[in-house]
């Protein structure tokens, strides 16, 4: 993957159903913006939900894109799609019908109130980093990160990619 501009990479997963329509339906508002070009999407994933253990499994995927939108704009995006998605924050680490999260972009290293990159959690969840890293393969600023967390991570819930979307039961 090249780097003359900064791969962007977002973590989306869901444990309500429909888990797979949720998904897919937050790819397609992501690919439908104008200054948002996704670049990748990897295998999808299902896992064990990390912290509150007692939900049901997740589906996860990670995405790389190049956006011409700052860090807040595009966290601002993020969120517009979770609400249109009807995400509701009741519990922490709880069920949701749709969740993205911003976990690189390029080498850079943000922290605001609202957003932190690398995402404050990433190098401890095997649903971010391993999805992450099949599409980070030769993103000279980011595939590193990843290896370097992978390396050091401690994350012992199951994670099990899917051959074939068509075939996952919501």
């Amino acid at each position: 993957m090249p780097t003359s501009q900064e791969i962007v990479y977002l973590s989306i997963g869901s444990n309500i159903h429909p888990r797979v329509a949720n998904i897919q339906r937050a790819l397609r508002l992501l690919r439908a913006l104008p200054a948002v070009d996704v670049r990748a999407t990897s295998h999808w994933y299902e896992t064990e939900p990390w912290g509150n253990r007692e939900q049901s499994n997740f589906y996860n995927v990670s995405v790389a894109l190049t956006t011409r939108l700052t860090p807040d704009q595009l966290l601002a995006v993020c969120h517009q799609i979770e609400q249109d998605l009807h995400r509701q924050r009741l519990v922490h680490w709880g069920p949701r019908t749709i969740d993205l999260d911003i976990i690189f972009w390029g080498a850079r290293k943000i922290r605001t109130a609202t957003l932190t990159v690398p995402h404050a959690q990433a190098a401890h969840r095997n649903f971010v980093l391993l999805p992450t890293q099949e599409i980070a393969v030769g993103d000279d600023l980011v595939a590193p990160q990843v290896a370097q967390m992978i390396a050091q991570n401690q994350d012992q819930s199951w994670i099990k990619k899917v051959r074939n979307v068509s075939e996952l039961d919501d």
